[in-house]
């Protein structure tokens, strides 16, 4: 059994305990919300890696992992993600869950004091972030920027998302651009440090055994050194941009072999809106299960595509198509994906492929309960979003929606921009 528990420990500052005894291990995060701009976004991303190299007790990584080994082994990584138009930048550790503890000794209290040891007590030198520290992240940073662009089907959807929406904050990568990355000094980003501890709402979460008011007091007392005083303003929902009327077309050219043919929709549908539910089932049909049209109609009865699949940025009025193709088929593959969208339009689907795409959708939301990584970026979603649906209420909803619902929510997708990697001359 799963009791999902949200309490405000400051004002601005909110938790998600997830009481359960499933797991061996207890999760637990703190993140900081934040506008996701251009100008920010890479000092943003940076602060928690140069946190994670010291504190003011354990100033290297060699003696923060002696302090982790002594919670049986536990870890704590820095995360930088994308929920929507929020930057999410901070800390999420896994520890051995009290009940399994050989001695019956509590880890929660040390865990909890170790992640705000490297939240809030930073190893710095002349009153800043130690120049060798940020200059070694600043590079890795810049690596993780550049090595994007390796991985060329992902390349190809950040490249359409980009395109898509330029001028809005969904356009922005959660590492921030490498000219960004590349400017950013000590001053500049202990800077930043300070105004996200100052003003950025703050998440905070656990999953285990412990009980929810052991898990608050253990967190609130991490808590002494945030300051107090200012409004700490969450992000809030995206502002919603119609699709073209002829919808953009963006062509690049590099040394490929195999060309990356990637679709931006307009869904007029995000995950606070009552239709949303209907807004899974089409992509379901559409291209997101090894059922769907894309899949069986494109990929495999006539071979237009090396892969074809949908996905939907549930906290953002956007669907992605994605597909890997020949270069002298992308007409071809581009004109049936389409087709495969209009037959979801016109509801020319069976009751037997909508019921694939409902248990498809229902078992990813269920199963979700049983991964404790998929269970906190589910709920740090929410929680960003302001929303407080769990996955099984979620799943619920989805069971009681019906063909007509599904059509009208096929109806409102538009395309905005097309976006076709090919190789070069």
């Amino acid at each position: 059994m799963i009791e999902v528990t949200r309490s405000e420990l400051l004002p601005g500052v909110h938790l998600t305990a997830v009481h359960t005894k499933k797991f061996k291990s207890s999760v637990l995060g703190l993140q900081f919300l934040l506008p996701l701009q251009e100008e920010t976004a890479s000092l943003n991303a940076l602060v928690p890696m140069v946190l994670r190299r010291g504190t003011r007790e354990h100033p290297d990584l060699e003696a923060l992992s002696a302090a982790l080994d002594e919670l049986y082994g536990g870890s704590l990584e820095p995360m930088v993600r994308k929920k929507g138009e929020t930057q999410c930048v901070g800390f999420l550790g896994s520890f051995l869950d009290d009940a399994y503890t050989l001695d019956g000794a509590p880890l929660l209290e040390r865990a909890a004091a170790l992640l705000g040891e490297v939240v809030f007590h930073p190893y710095t030198s002349a009153g800043a972030f130690c120049p060798d520290y940020t200059s070694q992240e600043k590079t890795n940073l810049i690596d993780r920027i550049r090595a994007q662009i390796n991985d060329k089907r992902q390349y190809a959807q950040l490249r359409v998302v980009e395109e898509m929406c330029a001028g809005e904050r969904f356009g922005v990568d959660k590492l921030g651009s490498e000219a960004a990355a590349a400017a950013i000094d000590c001053a500049a980003l202990w800077t930043r440090y300070q105004e996200m501890l100052r003003l950025a709402p703050v998440e905070l979460y656990y999953c285990g055994s412990a009980a929810p008011e052991r898990v608050r007091q253990a967190l609130s007392a991490i808590l002494a050194e945030l300051p107090q005083g200012a409004a700490r303003t969450a992000p809030g929902r995206p502002a919603r941009r119609q699709a073209p009327d002829v919808p953009r077309l963006v062509e690049e050219a590099m040394d490929v072999t195999q060309g990356k043919l990637s679709l931006g929709l307009r869904t007029g549908i995000d995950a606070w809106d009552a239709d949303y539910p209907a807004l899974t089932l089409v992509n379901a049909i559409y291209g997101g299960t090894t059922t769907s049209k894309l899949f069986l109609n494109v990929r495999e009865r006539l071979s237009l595509c090396y892969y074809a699949s949908s996905g939907l940025m549930k906290y953002k009025d956007v669907m992605l198509v994605s597909s890997g193709v020949e270069f002298d088929r992308v007409e071809q593959a581009k004109t049936e994906i389409l087709a495969q969208l209009d037959q979801c339009r016109t509801g020319a689907f069976g009751e037997e492929e909508l019921e694939w795409a409902r248990r498809s959708v229902v078992s990813s939301l269920t199963t979700t309960l049983d991964a404790q990584g998929r269970l906190e970026d589910y709920w740090l979603g929410q929680s960003a979003a302001g929303l407080t649906e769990a996955p099984e209420e979620l799943a619920r909803r989805v069971e009681q929606v019906t063909r007509e619902q599904v059509v009208s929510a096929a109806q409102k997708l538009k395309l905005d921009t097309v976006y076709f990697l090919k190789g070069k001359e």
